[in-house]
């Protein structure tokens, strides 16, 4: 076992994070550590803002990258930085720094889908299993190795929101299980293995490349409209498809039984299994 922890630093946004915030504000006085968050990515409505506020727990918003990296680099206290819900890449020099050590919350199960968006590329790719993995953070991008990971079913219905709620909470419970272990150097890791040529998925980049022909078979449009459906949270652009020669753009879809079918403009429905129809709700481009 170590020396301990001086310092405890969580890094992320959202009730995922918020949640981590709190549990481990109540082990600190077991402890002994300080703990501070940071908020990399603004948020209008911050969460985790409001916690730090009610419990105490020193605030920073940093929203530049290379002041996040000059202060992370800058720490000369024995540190343990928690990347929770958090899409700041860690320079090298920080990672390498003996006095710190980072953990991270990756959304898939490692080393199966690195990068970013997970949910939305198992879905697509039509995986009936996920789940999360808890990680050391190295100078790689989602390379370190293991210290938890927790499975979960993917449901033919899982939409990309629905599946992200759903790891999230399990990211929360398997925080709560290796965080002693981890703020005592105990835990018991596993190597990720050869990660080399690995498919990596780029902020960027889009399940079907945004697009799918009417021809295709149904059950793989829904799926790929379930894949990039976040509700409110524009992560994606809809989805576009060709109809009768002319370019457009799915706005809404949904599975419907055949009897509520209703011929209206602007709507396709495509036979999806047994007395169901796939609904999709379109605008013509440039209208």
């Amino acid at each position: 076992m170590g020396e301990g922890f001086d310092r405890v630093i969580v890094i992320g946004y959202g009730k995922t994070t918020g949640n981590i915030l709190k549990y481990i504000e109540k082990q600190r006085p077991a402890y002994g550590y300080r703990l501070e968050f940071i908020e990399h990515e603004f948020h209008a409505f911050s969460i985790t803002r409001k916690i730090c506020e009610e419990m105490g727990i020193p605030y920073a918003a940093m929203p530049d990258k290379h002041e996040l990296s000059a202060y992370l680099c800058g720490i000369t206290e024995k540190t343990l930085i928690v990347s929770a819900s958090n899409n700041f890449l860690f320079p090298a020099a920080c990672v390498e720094k003996e006095n710190i050590t980072i953990i991270n919350f990756h959304n898939a199960l490692l080393p199966d889908y690195p990068g970013r968006n997970a949910p939305s590329w198992v879905i697509y790719q039509g995986e009936r299993e996920t789940g999360i993995t808890w990680h050391y953070v190295t100078a790689g991008i989602d390379e370190g190795n293991i210290i938890l990971q927790k499975r979960c079913a993917i449901s033919p219905e899982d939409k990309a929101y629905e599946l992200t709620e759903r790891l999230m909470d399990l990211a929360c419970e398997g925080f709560e299980e290796c965080f002693a272990a981890v703020l005592e150097e105990r835990a018991q890791t596993t190597s990720q293995g050869s990660i080399l040529g690995r498919r990596m998925y780029r902020s960027a980049e889009v399940p079907g490349d945004g697009f799918f022909e009417l021809s295709e078979e149904p059950e793989a449009i829904y799926r790929l409209l379930r894949s990039v459906d976040y509700g409110k949270n524009d992560i994606f652009p809809p989805m576009q498809t060709v109809v009768d020669g002319v370019r457009v753009e799915v706005v809404r879809y949904r599975k419907i039984v055949l009897e509520k079918k209703k011929d209206a403009e602007h709507v396709i429905y495509l036979p999806l299994g047994e007395g169901n129809l796939l609904k999709m709700k379109y605008r013509v481009l440039g209208e």
